[in-house]
């Protein structure tokens, strides 16, 4: 018995040696993993930041693009700098190959104040070279924005319609610095106020040099876009931009204005020669679209028409900035943009005052849908740039002195010019995020001075020769392939 009782005792102290053995093996037991979690408090494609309650999405897109015949800057536009001389080795190309890749990534998180959000947008962009460029960085909350976004003056999206800009103030892909706030006013109205960045939409005061009578005594070359140099100030105080909307299932409209300072620097070069009254420019403006769901699903109209004085990139923010152009013959086509004129040099310039340019525009088109992939665009604009008589007597005179470029009577200077354009994009979504289209675009140059025989200095390749201030025409193409990165 004592022998059944010891083999006993000995097999349960093997066992519990042996259990004993295998626990103190075993892994100590892990956390539980957080896993990522989605988020639809905020639409498709956000997830919650593990260990917070901040909702994240990131997303992006890859662009292509190819232009012909709009100059060597898909930006700047039609008729732009030494582009505008048409002629095989001046500007930089007439074939124009674009890169974009940009990656944007946006929070929201729910706060006592109401959803904060925030806004990047960052990438690569470039035509001859490539170069890295964040064109939105904005702070939302409790109706304020904040940073890097769009204007709060603009309405017409012409990125929306067009691939070759229409002549709006629509600040695009550049955006604006801003610091605004939006008021709810109910059922789909809203009120904004912004201080904005004023530089952004600085365009020029051209400065016409005069001797100790007033009178102009150097010429500026026709053709050249520039009048004797940039006379703006420092920056001081910001552009003031507020609007008032509706946004409803019909569309949506906008009235919209902005303050804008004209501040010039001195007369001459020194702090003694002095210099003329600041001035406040403005812009008014008006924009609508419209929903067309009885033509086809998708299909809407919109416009925007704006005025200013002493603002012009209100109207015409970026394309065809002081165009000139050569037809190739003896023909030659011009206009100078500038916020204002003033008198500068000399004892003749003291006392006298910052001359505003007066500049007004529309823009609008209309997108057809086809089938919910294939769409068609019409779009254009038109705008018109004026100078009172004080401002059109400086550049005049600068223009009459002999010179690079010379009158043949008084009677045909006149500095007031304009531009129309009208164009058509196709595009077809081959998916809902990968899309190919082209634009077709004409573009009309409708001349200061017309009629006016000049004698025109040589320029680039092309020679100094007698030509005729007319009209000037052109076509431009760009094609585009597009995909989204959801």
């Amino acid at each position: 018995m004592k022998m059944v009782k010891s083999l006993l005792l000995g097999s349960a102290a093997g066992l519990v040696a042996v259990v004993g053995a295998q626990a103190a093996d075993l892994p100590v037991k892990a956390k539980p993993v957080e896993y990522v979690k989605v988020c639809s408090l905020y639409g498709a494609g956000y997830y919650y930041i593990p260990g917070t309650d901040i909702c994240l999405r990131v997303g992006g897109y890859v662009r292509q693009e190819w232009a012909y015949g709009y100059g060597s800057n898909m930006t700047n536009g039609m008729w732009s700098g030494a582009d505008g001389r048409f002629t095989r080795s001046d500007g930089t190309a007439d074939t124009v190959w674009r890169t974009r890749a940009y990656i944007n990534i946006e929070s929201r998180q729910q706060t006592a104040y109401g959803t904060l959000r925030t806004y990047l947008n960052v990438g690569l962009n470039g035509s001859n070279s490539v170069d890295f460029s964040a064109n939105r960085a904005f702070i939302q909350i409790a109706g304020f924005t904040v940073g890097l976004a769009s204007s709060y003056f603009d309405h017409y999206s012409v990125a929306a319609i067009a691939y070759l800009v229409d002549s709006s103030s629509d600040t695009g892909d550049g955006g604006r610095t801003v610091f605004a706030y939006t008021a709810q006013l109910g059922n789909g109205v809203s009120a904004s106020l912004s201080a904005e960045q004023p530089g952004e939409k600085r365009r020029s005061i051209g400065g016409i040099i005069v001797d100790a009578a007033g009178v102009p005594t150097t010429n500026f070359a026709i053709g050249s876009g520039t009048l004797n140099g940039e006379k703006y100030g420092k920056l001081e105080v910001p552009d003031i931009v507020a609007n008032l909307r509706i946004d409803q299932a019909w569309g949506s409209a906008q009235v919209m204005g902005a303050l804008h300072q004209v501040d010039a620097a001195y007369y001459g070069t020194l702090t003694t020669t002095g210099h003329p009254s600041d001035e406040w420019g403005f812009a008014v403006g008006g924009g609508v679209k419209i929903n067309l769901p009885m033509i086809a699903p998708g299909d809407y109209v919109a416009a925007q028409v704006a005025y200013a004085e002493g603002a012009s990139r209100y109207v015409v923010n970026t394309a065809q900035n002081s165009p000139n152009a050569y037809d190739g013959g003896t023909g030659l086509g011009y206009g100078i943009t500038t916020d204002a004129v003033m008198a500068t040099t000399g004892a003749g310039a003291t006392g006298t005052s910052i001359e505003l340019t007066t500049m007004w525009g529309i823009a609008g088109g209309w997108e057809h849908f086809w089938t919910p992939s294939l769409r068609t665009s019409i779009h254009g604009s038109y705008n018109e740039t004026r100078y009172n008589t004080r401002a059109n007597g400086l550049m005049c005179g600068a223009q009459l002195f002999a010179g690079a470029v010379q009158y043949a009577a008084l009677a045909d200077c006149n500095n007031d010019w304009s531009t129309w354009l009208i164009g058509s994009r196709t595009q077809w979504n081959v998916t809902k995020e990968f899309y190919m289209g082209f634009d077709v675009v004409y573009y009309n140059l409708q001349t200061a001075s017309k009629g006016a025989i000049v004698t025109a200095a040589a320029a680039g390749a092309q020679p100094a020769a007698i030509r005729t201030l007319d009209d000037q025409d052109a076509v431009a193409v760009r094609v585009r392939w597009h995909r989204d990165l959801p």
